[in-house]
């Protein structure tokens, strides 16, 4: 794996600490298109279950965000699976680069939008 610009180290690291403070299944972060970054955990509710990019899509879009620039999901076994990208992808189009990782921060490999 390629070293990450500064940009996305940054949000491995809320990513990581978004996880780790819930105790959530993944946790991801999302950098929109002026700068701004959102972070978030997945939701596992009876009634609601929201994986965690998808709360910091709703984040951003809440936000008055247009695009994203970058994404990291971090959790337990994407290095054999991928997140579901559709929210992503419908929000800010194709070729966002998405980088998945284990919780401890480790990036494994990067899929696009």
């Amino acid at each position: 794996m390629s070293e990450l610009s500064a940009e996305d180290a940054k949000l491995v690291t809320l990513a990581r600490a978004t996880r780790a403070r819930v105790g959530a299944a993944q946790g991801a972060a999302v950098r929109d298109q002026d700068g701004r970054t959102y972070a978030a955990a997945t939701v596992d509710l009876p009634s609601l279950q929201v994986s965690a990019l998808d709360v910091c899509v709703a984040m951003a879009i809440s936000s008055g965000s247009t695009s994203l620039e970058a994404a990291v999901v971090l959790g337990e076994g994407l290095d054999s699976s991928e997140p579901a990208l559709d929210g992503a992808r419908d929000f800010t189009g194709a070729g966002v680069s998405v980088h998945l990782g284990d919780p401890r921060g480790a990036v494994q490999r990067t899929v696009t939008t």
